[in-house]
Formats: C-alpha cells, sequence, structure tokens
C-alpha cells in the first residue's frame, strides 16, 4: 500500500487486492448506497462467531474504500471523509462501529446465546481502540442481534389482516388495538429504533435538548419494547390463524398410553414457539427484497422427542453409551413412575406434533419432503433442511448464502427436494465436502462428514466446483483450507446434466475427485440401474423387516425353542454370515405374525425369511476399508434394519442371488458407491447402483457363481444354496484364507472386466481404497491381467 497511507487504513495486508479495483465511481456507490444498506444475516447466530468474521471481511472493504478516497477520490468523497475523521478520534473504530450497527443481524432461539453474540461484538469493536481517548459511546444494535425461533414466524405481514385482528379473532380482548393501523405501528418502530442507535453513534448527545443521554435511550427502548410486545401479540394470533384454519393444525396431547388428546390450539402455544416475526422486525430488510448474504452454521438435529437426552436429566445411567435397548426401557419404565417425571416428559413430548406438522405443510416449507416414484422420503423433519429452505426464503435476488451442512445435503435421498430447489432456483458457486478428522466441531464423531454449501439466489445451476473427501490432514491446518479450496488441482466441474443422467431419482451428487472420477461413472452408467425392472432378467426388491425401537419388544435375550436368530448389520460381512454373535431372538411364530400385519392371517404361506437372502449392511461410511457390504442371509433368521434383506423371492433365483454377491461386493461397484453414500445405505442408493444383468445363459456367469458360491457355502445351512448352484455342500466351499483370498481377487478382476474397465482404470480404483491391504489390491490387479484372454479387450456389453 502506498506510504501515503495511514496505518489506520490498512488492519489487513491483502487490501492491495481490493485498490486495485476500486475507483472513484466505486467509492460512491459503496459510500452511497451499498455499504449503509448492506444486510447479513446469521439466523443460527450462537455466540456471534460468524457475525466476527463478517465484520472483518467488511473491514477490509470499508478500509480499502477509504484508502482509495483518500489517494483519488473527487472533493465531495473526500470532505465527507474528512468530516468522518474530525468526528471521529479513531477511524478503525469507526469502521467496526458502522458495521456493528448498520450491516450485521444475528437471531438465535437462546436469549443467552445472543447477549454473548452482543459482547463479542462490542469487544472486537473497543479492542480497536488504542487509548480509551478514542472510545465511543457503543452502538446500540438490541435490534439487530434477537433472541427468537427462526424457522417460525411471519415472514411477510399482511396489514390489512393485522389491522383486523382486534375485531376478528379475540372478541373484546384486542379491541383497543384494533384501531393500530400496521404501516403507522412500523413508521413509529422504524423511527424509534433509528434514534436509539443514532442516539448511541453520535459521540455527543442530541443538539437542542436537556434530556441526559441514559434516559432519554430508556425511554426510546420502553416505546420500542411496547410497541413489539403490541404488535407480537398480533402477530401471534395471525400465526395461529395459519396453523389452525389454513393448515389444520391441532394441539396433540402424548399420553402415556394410547392415542394423544387432540384440542384446538391457542395463542399460548404459539407464544411458547418463540415465533419471530421477519417481516414486522426486519421490515426494511424485506422490502428491499431481503438479506444480501446468509451466512451460518445451524443445528443439525432431527426434530423429534430425544428419550435418552430427557431422561439423562433424571438418572446417570442413561448416560451409559452402550446400554441396550431393554436396559434403557427398564430405567425409563421405572423414572415414569415419578408423577413428576411423567407429567414433565409428556408435556415435552406434546411440544413436538404441531409444530412438526407445521413444518411439513406450510407453503414457506414445500421442499422438505421428497417424493421418488410416487413415494416420500425424508419424512423425518431435520433443522438443517429447515433452516436451509428459510435462508432461501430470507435471501433477496441475487443475494449469497454460505451455510455449513451435513454432507447428506447433496447425498441423502430426503434432501432431494431441496438439492431441486437450488438447481433450479439458485446458481450454485461451490460445495466443499470435509470430515471431522481434526474435530473442527467439538463433541462430532470425528468420522462425520459436512459440507459447506454457497449459492447466489438467482437463475438456475447449470455447473458447480466441488471438493470433496477433504480431510484437515491433507490441508495441514484448518486456517489453511481456503488456499486447499482454491487449488485448482484440488477442484472439479459437475454438472447438473451428469448429476440428473446418474443419479435420476435422487438427484444425489456423487462425489468426485477428478475427472477420472466422472469418466469411470459414465462408463459405469451405461448399465441399468439395480432399481429398473427389466423383463426377462433378474430383478431385485429391498425392504427393512424389523425395526430396532419399535419392534424391540419382539427381540428376546436368549435362545429358546422356536426362536429364531435376529441378523444385525455388525453380523454379516462381504461373503460371510459369521462375523459375529447373535444379540437378540424372535419366536417364530410373532415374528411371522408381524410380518403379516393385521390384514393377513398366518395361514402357513411361505414368506422371505425362509429363503436364502442378500443382506446389505446399512451403516456404511466411504471412508471405511469397504463401503459396501453385502452377506448372504442364510434360511430362518429374521432381520434388523441395520441389515436391509431382498425380498419378493420370484424375481431372483438362487444363482443370481450368489452372482448378485459377487458384484456387489467388488472392488468397481464399491468404488461407484462411495461416490454416493456418506454414512449410511439407504435402498435407494443400493436401487441406483449400475448393474451387469447375466443370467446363466450369459457368458462368464457361471465362471462367477462357481467361485462366490466357494465363498459363501462354508456351513451346513448353506447346504441347499451349494446343490442349487452345482456346489453340492459346504464341503466344497473354501474356508483356507489363502484361497479365498485368490478367489475374491479373481473376482474382483472379472468384474472389472464386465464394465469394460482399463487397466489404468481398475489400478486407479484400488488407490482410492487407501486402508486395503495392498498385497489385496495388487492380487486384484494381476487377477485382472490373467483374464484379459477371456474377455478381450473389455468391450463393453450392457446386460
Amino acid at each position: 500500500m502506498n506510504d501515503a497511507l495511514s496505518d489506520q487504513y490498512k488492519p489487513f495486508e491483502d487490501i492491495n487486492e481490493l485498490l486495485i479495483k476500486l475507483d472513484t465511481n466505486v467509492c460512491r456507490l459503496l459510500m452511497d448506497d451499498i455499504l449503509p444498506n448492506l444486510s447479513i444475516l446469521d439466523p443460527a447466530c450462537g455466540s456471534g462467531a460468524f457475525l466476527v468474521a463478517a465484520m472483518k471481511t467488511l473491514i477490509q472493504v470499508y478500509s480499502a474504500v477509504f484508502g482509495t478516497i483518500k489517494l483519488m477520490g473527487d472533493d465531495t468523497l473526500k470532505n465527507k471523509l474528512e468530516d468522518i475523521e474530525s468526528s471521529h478520534p479513531s477511524i478503525p473504530y469507526f469502521i467496526k462501529k458502522r458495521i456493528v450497527s448498520d450491516n450485521l443481524y444475528g437471531i438465535d432461539i437462546m436469549e443467552e446465546a445472543t447477549e454473548i453474540a452482543k459482547l463479542r461484538l462490542f469487544l472486537a469493536l473497543v479492542s480497536s481502540a488504542n487509548d480509551v481517548e478514542e472510545l465511543e459511546p457503543l452502538p446500540n444494535i438490541d435490534f439487530n442481534i434477537m433472541a427468537g425461533n427462526s424457522l417460525i414466524g411471519l415472514i411477510k405481514v399482511d396489514d390489512t389482516a393485522f389491522d383486523a385482528v382486534g375485531n376478528s379473532l379475540q372478541g373484546n380482548l384486542l379491541q383497543s388495538l384494533a384501531a393500530d393501523n400496521y404501516k403507522k405501528i412500523l413508521e413509529e418502530k422504524n423511527k424509534s429504533v433509528e434514534l436509539y442507535k443514532k442516539h448511541a453513534f453520535l459521540p455527543k448527545a442530541l443538539p437542542d435538548t436537556d434530556t441526559p443521554q441514559d434516559t432519554r435511550l430508556k425511554h426510546l427502548r420502553k416505546n420500542i419494547e411496547q410497541l413489539n410486545k403490541k404488535s407480537q401479540e398480533k402477530l401471534n394470533l395471525l400465526l395461529l390463524d395459519e396453523f389452525s384454519k389454513r393448515l389444520g393444525i391441532k394441539y396433540e396431547e402424548v399420553q402415556l398410553t394410547g392415542k394423544s388428546q387432540k384440542r384446538v390450539l391457542k395463542v399460548e402455544d404459539i407464544a411458547a414457539l418463540k415465533p419471530f416475526h421477519w417481516g414486522y422486525h426486519f421490515n426494511e430488510v424485506l422490502e428491499r427484497g431481503g438479506f444480501d448474504a446468509i451466512i451460518t452454521n445451524p443445528p443439525w438435529e432431527i426434530f423429534k422427542p430425544n428419550a435418552r437426552e430427557f431422561f439423562l436429566q433424571h438418572n446417570d445411567l442413561v448416560r451409559k453409551s452402550k446400554m441396550d435397548i431393554k436396559a434403557f426401557e427398564k430405567e425409563q419404565k421405572q423414572l415414569l413412575a415419578n408423577p413428576e417425571i411423567a407429567t414433565t416428559w409428556l408435556g415435552y413430548q406434546s411440544q413436538f406434533p404441531h409444530t412438526s406438522a407445521y413444518y411439513r405443510s406450510a407453503e414457506q416449507y414445500k421442499n422438505q419432503i421428497s417424493v421418488v416414484n410416487g413415494k416420500k422420503s425424508g419424512t423425518d423433519i431435520n433443522l438443517y433442511k429447515l433452516f436451509l429452505e428459510q435462508s432461501f426464503n430470507l435471501l433477496s435476488k441475487g443475494g449469497h448464502c454460505g451455510i455449513i451442512l451435513p454432507s447428506g445435503v447433496y447425498t441423502d435421498l430426503g434432501a432431494k427436494q431441496l438439492r431441486e430447489m437450488l438447481f433450479s432456483q439458485t446458481n450454485i458457486d461451490a460445495i466443499f465436502g470435509l470430515s471431522n478428522e481434526r474435530f473442527i466441531f467439538e463433541g462430532v464423531d470425528h468420522r462425520f462428514k459436512f459440507s459447506l454449501l454457497t449459492f447466489e439466489k438467482d437463475g438456475n445451476t447449470d455447473s458447480f466446483l466441488a471438493v470433496f473427501r477433504i480431510n484437515p490432514h491433507e490441508a495441514i491446518k484448518v486456517n489453511q483450507l481456503e488456499a486447499f479450496f482454491k487449488n485448482k488441482d484440488e477442484r472439479v466441474k459437475i454438472s447438473v446434466p451428469l448429476i440428473r443422467g446418474l443419479s435420476p431419482d435422487s438427484l444425489s451428487v456423487m462425489e468426485f475427485k477428478n475427472k477420472i472420477d466422472i469418466h469411470i461413472a459414465e462408463k459405469m452408467a451405461k448399465f441399468p440401474l439395480l432399481g429398473e425392472k427389466i423383463e426377462d432378467k433378474w430383478n431385485l426388491r429391498l425392504t427393512a423387516e424389523f425395526h430396532m425401537t419399535s419392534d424391540s419388544h419382539l427381540f428376546k435375550q436368549q435362545l429358546a425353542k422356536e426362536r429364531l436368530p435376529l441378523y444385525e448389520g455388525k453380523m454379516i460381512h462381504q461373503f460371510t454370515h459369521l462375523y459375529a454373535e447373535p444379540r437378540y431372538w424372535v419366536d417364530e411364530q410373532e415374528g411371522r405374525k408381524a410380518l403379516l400385519g393385521r390384514n393377513e392371517s398366518d395361514t402357513g404361506q411361505y414368506l422371505d425369511y425362509q429363503s436364502y437372502r442378500l443382506g446389505f449392511r446399512a451403516i456404511a461410511r466411504n471412508t471405511d476399508a469397504r463401503t459396501l457390504i453385502i452377506g448372504a442371509i442364510p434360511k430362518n433368521v429374521f432381520c434388523g434394519n441395520s441389515v436391509l434383506v431382498i425380498s419378493g423371492m420370484t424375481m431372483i433365483s438362487s444363482s443370481e442371488i450368489v452372482f448378485a454377491q459377487a458384484i456387489l461386493n467388488s472392488f468397481t461397484l464399491d468404488f461407484y458407491a462411495r461416490q454416493m453414500v456418506s454414512a449410511n445405505i439407504n435402498m435407494f442408493y443400493i436401487y441406483q447402483l449400475p448393474v451387469p444383468r447375466l443370467t446363466k445363459n450369459d457368458r462368464n456367469f457361471t465362471d462367477i457363481v462357481q467361485r462366490a458360491a466357494k465363498l459363501i457355502c462354508t456351513t451346513p445351512e448353506f447346504d441347499e444354496l451349494a446343490q442349487e448352484v452345482g456346489l453340492g455342500s459346504h464341503q466344497q466351499g473354501v474356508t483356507d484364507e489363502a484361497e479365498r483370498a485368490k478367489l475374491r481377487a479373481e473376482l474382483d478382476g472379472m468384474v472389472a472386466h464386465l464394465y469394460g474397465l482399463t487397466e489404468d482404470e481398475f489400478s486407479y480404483i484400488l488407490t482410492t481404497f487407501p486402508i486395503v491391504n495392498a498385497t489385496v489390491k495388487e492380487a486384484a490387479l494381476e487377477a485382472y491381467r490373467n483374464f484379459v484372454p477371456m474377455f478381450g479387450n473389455s468391450e463393453l456389453v450392457s446386460a
């Protein structure tokens, strides 16, 4: 920076870059129009970390503008700057004060958090003063940083309905308010807030008045609070009208036993939600179209009662992470014998049904529920999804949003409709996917994945930049992540048409690291998706049999006569059903009754559990050694929901089950799945896998089935399967680890050829499994080479 500039104009070294881009006309526009009206919001501000960060960025802009004016500005701009300098002893202090008063907005449901946020901003402001002479009265930001529920409240207020509230909704209760005109109330509120801010912002008391400053501030604040209280009552009544009349929502009082008791919602129920009415409190911002920028890290929890969290307040035993279902239920039952705890528990549960109903049906949250193949998906209400859509609602056209979310926002089926919103109504700038290996977020599992999403509310998205599977170990330090993101070698450009082609049902964004990933995925995608029904080919349908929580009453902890084992995900692995012992058993007759349901009687009909099946482990991360883990499920066992099992056994033969397991457990298909999966496998991910549907008349089908059968049929439970595929019995199965490794390597080599992969492509795929032993990968590559004569040049033939 030019030495003529005072040190106070260069708090950051990279201002030089900003100065280069500024000229007199741009400075005039920034000074007179943009900066005074710039609005930056954090709707889940917590203790204000993001707001402080935004302040630091804006300091650079203000400093660059002031520095440019001082160097090359016209007389008008220089005079403005001289007036500022003469009125304020410290320019850095003035800049921060201006930012805090004019540009930053924050909302949080916890009032204590907003108080801390204000304190942090004040501390950041005071720190810029070198001595006490540079201090000025602190700005009043009580009406910039406020407490309330960001997700519930009126964004747009119907002034006619507001004016009529006292006459139509509450009889004589609010008649005294009926005459109030909403526009006049807003005008008075805005004028008072402006005076409140200005009174503290000026270095001296307002002229022509003898009223002490603190007395005047108290008077202004009291007036504003009275206006807000009176308006909040009427706004809550309008919101009650939306809940009750427009959406038909009732309050549900949860009972210890039996169904909830429904009643009409009251305005007190609405008030308990702490609604924040955006259209009232920030009407000037919204009348300009919305906020210019939103930066936030919202909560990520599922919105539903959390029994373990609730009862932890009353008993430390619940803290035990390994407490099984039965032990927890026993402890909960004992706690509920206390009438006070029971009443509190019922009241806690009753807070959720009417709020959930609002989130599911309100127009402003129309993208929360996804529909896939005519069925609703993702019906659990997740707070991060609500905050994403609310941020979109609050942005102005052309406004920008930067938000931290779980990686499920770009992979999970339940977020499909939100992705459609982003693709069709915003211009996505970038998506960065990170792991939590260095505990960027304390208290969050180190294997958890999250993402940084940035977008502009305008137009639609044709393509965007992405960096996935970033481990901060790679970026060395968290504070170096920005440079890591800017590295062109690390980024990949993903087109929305490609996403629609690879994931037509879910619009899941695959986690491509580079162009090679995209090329291989496009090559594999020439095969039909597993969920696509094809005539004259085997087809596969999945189901989850018993839910580990809602069906837990069926689970027994001891083996007994006529009880069948309950298989869980931890019990299976690739090509084996012997990975762990069962924890629970289910009485066969009770299990049959539960599977048949109320509408079908048990006549001894053949059910799926009596067949050999494929089991997909539902808990699977793409950072684990393997992601797709499929084991053969023996006959006469039930499965918990951590194992997805095939259903409708008439659609697939025994040999085709064995063939499918060979394909699904291959490195090649696992590579494809790892681009989609973040933490869990669900049936829709599996349905989107491109799989060759070879049958017994196709070349290589028998060779693959024979090898896979030797890996699967190693115990007497699989004798019938061995006979059906021509193996004989489990005696011909292979248990020697070295021989099993050889068979698996051969299967991996053959499957790579089936997908038409070149040696370089298959070699690259193997490098994406860093935890897998190198000798295993070398054996698979060698097997690939050995099968070249059988497959030729691996010409791709979709089957």
